[in-house]
C-alpha cells in the first residue's frame, strides 16, 4: 500500500500525519511526501516519510501511485495555501483513484457542514483510525468496540 501524504507551506500538518503513520503502521509501509515546496518535503522526509517530491509536476506524475491520500481538505481546492495549490495539484488530487483521507481545514477557510469543530490532534487521531481499517489492521475505536 502506498500512502501520498501532500502538504504545503511549512508542512506542518503533513509531518504530523506522517509521524503518526509511522507509530500506527508496520515499517515497509510505503509513505510519499508530496510537498508543494521544499520546506514542507523536507519536513514530512525528516518525520520519516519513505520517499518525497516537490512541486506541481511531481504531484501531478505521483498522486495516481497513491492508494489512500491524506491531508488537509485544501489540498483539492485550487489556489489554496496562499497560492501554493494550483489548479493542477487540486485536480490530479481530486480526480486520483487514489482514496482520500482528508481533514477537515483549509486555508482559506471553509465552512463545513456537518462536521464539528476539533482539535488537530484529534482530527489526525480520527484519520489514523480510518487508515488503519482500511490497511485491515485493527484500530482503538475497534478494539474499544471488541471490549
Amino acid at each position: 500500500m502506498v500512502i501520498a501524504v501532500v502538504d504545503g507551506m511549512g508542512g506542518s500538518i503533513g509531518t504530523q500525519i506522517v509521524l503518526q503513520l509511522r507509530q500506527s503502521l508496520p515499517e515497509d509501509t510505503e509513505i510519499m511526501a508530496l510537498g508543494t515546496n521544499a520546506i514542507a518535503t523536507g519536513s514530512m522526509m525528516k518525520a520519516k516519510a519513505t520517499r518525497g517530491a516537490t512541486g506541481e509536476n511531481a504531484v501531478v506524475v505521483s498522486i495516481g501511485d497513491a492508494d489512500v491520500i491524506m491531508g488537509s481538505l485544501s489540498i483539492v481546492v485550487p489556489n489554496s495555501m496562499m497560492g501554493e495549490v494550483s489548479p493542477s495539484i487540486a485536480t490530479a488530487i481530486a480526480s486520483a483513484p487514489g482514496r482520500k483521507v482528508l481533514l477537515p481545514i483549509s486555508n482559506p477557510p471553509l465552512d463545513l457542514l456537518g462536521t464539528n469543530r476539533k482539535p488537530l490532534q484529534a482530527l489526525i487521531k480520527e484519520a489514523m483510525q480510518l487508515v488503519m481499517e482500511i490497511y485491515g489492521l485493527p484500530s482503538e475505536a475497534q478494539e474499544e468496540k471488541d471490549v
